[in-house]
């Protein structure tokens, strides 16, 4: 139902490619925690975003792909409705597929952050992970911290000499998987750097991330 004077602005951001047997339906049924937060009756209700200049949520049928760049008014409890939005994103998914999630402080001011040098928004950023199975969550995990590496290390060295860095990456997701087979928490979302939740960082000395990222 919607929430007075909500805290944030939480924007999401990504692409699913979904499996061609997934129908609208399922789909509407699998994004349904997020559209009845914002206090929809339906998809098709609740996939505008709250700017207009954004798409929102669209289902491309043709190309069976889920297209998210959304915003919706919300607080910190909208942190479980992403977790169960994912695990049902899981059973859709075609494959591995990384989503943004940006909550940006509609309380923090700016300026009176200017006038109060150790005032803090309580902006945060992570990465949401959604995938048929494990394997395809951490190929999608690991492409994305090899591209931000290699792009890190390209200032320093030739894209020619990071080539054992890439495979140090690679013994580290073999090494996750193996001890995630073994376990018991294969499939559930696994939070902190690299799991389910990507790692977030809260904005102030370090300036505040963009409210969306496009």
């Amino acid at each position: 139902m919607p929430r007075s004077d909500p805290a944030f602005e939480i924007h999401l951001h990504g692409e699913v490619q979904l499996r061609p047997q997934a129908q609208f339906e399922q789909i509407q049924e699998a994004l349904k925690p997020i559209w009845k937060y914002a206090g929809a009756r339906s998809l098709a209700d609740g996939a505008r975003s709250s700017y207009e200049d954004e798409p929102g949520i669209r289902f491309d049928a043709a190309k069976h792909m889920l297209q998210l760049c959304w915003t919706v008014a919300g607080d910190d409890d909208f942190r479980q409705t992403l977790d169960e939005m994912c695990m049902n994103l899981n059973e859709l998914a075609e494959t591995g597929a990384a989503i943004e999630v940006s909550f940006y402080d509609t309380e923090f001011d700016d300026e009176d952050g200017e006038e109060d040098p150790e005032a803090e928004s309580r902006d945060d950023f992570m990465m949401l992970f959604v995938g048929p199975n494990p394997a395809a969550i951490m190929q999608v995990q690991r492409d994305l911290l090899v591209q931000d590496l290699v792009a890190l290390m390209e200032r320093h060295f030739d894209g020619s000499e990071l080539s054992g860095v890439v495979a140090e990456v690679d013994k580290l997701f073999a090494q996750r998987f193996d001890a995630l087979v073994s376990s018991l928490e294969i499939g559930k979302p696994r939070r902190g750097p690299g799991g389910g939740h990507g790692g977030s960082g809260h904005g102030g000395g370090g300036g505040r991330k963009p409210r969306h990222l496009h």
